[in-house]
């Protein structure tokens, strides 16, 4: 147990959602389902059953700093390490890895974003469980893959070498999110997973994998070793962090190496990250029409995914397919099959309106 490690990924925007995710207020720290805990703290909530919460950081922008204090208590000032600017989850990662380095050169880490649902906490724990056992022994970089149900164009994809149910697989290649068409063709085949964002390896692993595949982030992290959990950390990473490429894990590590293996999960798995994702998940009326955290009377209407404050009641007739969404001051009225354009329609505000809204 002392020897494992989790890094909650929590710097994220989540424009996907908006406007119930704003940048002051993003989807990691909301309560999407009423449950009293948002999906940061539902994640670590999940660790916390397998690593030490001594073990667990989380990494976010230093605009998020006072909301991760608030809703996390339990972890020390040491334990939040904050980006000065977004670089994407190599720079993220990279910079977790080497402070966690510095206080245990032999710790097995786990990495998960902070806005995942997973619906089976139970069997989710076992592969999280396995997978650290495996880096334990084996210098390889884990991913975890869920089987698909559905050709879903909104995740990206895992192939592997072998076909069936064996649980540790060889990763032949990554693919980023496809089109309807190459979608079905992957769930067809059967040797394709959806690619969930969470990793697991040894410190040294991926230590090592930074310095081959990605040696200008690697190379301004090394110049830190020093400094990593000491009180000249800030100085240092305010200097670096801003010059480290702006790459994911995914383009900069994982495509690249050798080492890759991935592990089948089946925990009922959702990245939440699309109002579609959200209406797949929620109760439904006998017309598919899903209501969050308000009250509805729906005529002639179908698939609407619908989410106002707890006092209000929307009255919607004759639409379908369509997301209606109000949040404080905005109001989104979108087809849900057109949620791609979600992140156009923020940048259009932003120009028109300025930051307000945003």
């Amino acid at each position: 147990m002392k020897d494992n490690f989790c890094i909650i990924m929590g710097g994220g925007i989540g424009s996907r959602f908006w406007p119930f995710s704003r940048e002051t207020m993003p989807k990691q720290f909301l309560d999407f389902f009423g449950t009293g805990r948002s999906l940061l703290q539902q994640t670590f909530d999940r660790f916390s059953q397998i690593i030490p919460i001594e073990n667990i950081f989380v990494s976010t922008n230093e605009a998020y700093a006072h909301l991760v204090r608030e809703q996390l208590p339990e972890l020390g000032d040491s334990q939040i390490l904050l980006e000065p600017t977004r670089r994407n989850t190599a720079p993220c990662i990279a910079y977790a890895s080497y402070r966690i380095q510095a206080i245990n050169p032999k710790a097995n880490i786990v990495v998960t974003p902070a806005d995942h649902l997973i619906l089976q906490e139970q069997h989710f724990v076992s592969n999280i469980q396995a997978g650290l056992k495996f880096v334990g022994k084996h210098p390889a970089l884990l991913t975890l893959g869920v089987k698909p149900n559905r050709p879903e164009t909104g995740y990206g994809y895992i192939q592997t070498d072998e076909v069936g149910d064996k649980n540790l697989q060889k990763v032949k290649a990554f693919t980023e999110k496809p089109n309807k068409e190459l979608a079905k063709v992957f769930f067809e085949s059967g040797e394709f997973y959806w690619n969930a964002g969470i990793f697991v390896w040894n410190v040294q692993t991926i230590i090592k994998a930074f310095r081959e595949h990605l040696p200008d982030v690697a190379t301004r992290f090394d110049q830190g070793l020093p400094f990593f959990n000491t009180d000249k950390e800030k100085a240092f990473i305010d200097d670096q962090y801003p010059i480290c490429q702006n790459i994911s894990i995914d383009y900069g590590v994982m495509e690249k190496a050798e080492n890759v293996y991935m592990l089948m999960a089946d925990f009922g798995w959702s990245d939440l990250g699309t109002w579609g994702a959200l209406h797949d998940l929620s109760e439904k009326d006998d017309n598919e029409n899903a209501t969050l955290r308000c009250q509805t009377v729906f005529y002639e209407s179908s698939n609407n995914v619908v989410t106002l404050p707890e006092n209000k009641l929307a009255v919607i007739q004759g639409l379908d397919d369509y997301i209606v969404a109000e949040s404080d001051n905005i109001l989104l009225i979108c087809k849900k099959n057109e949620e791609q354009r979600i992140k156009q329609f923020v940048t259009d505000v932003s120009m028109k309106y300025g930051k307000k809204f945003v």
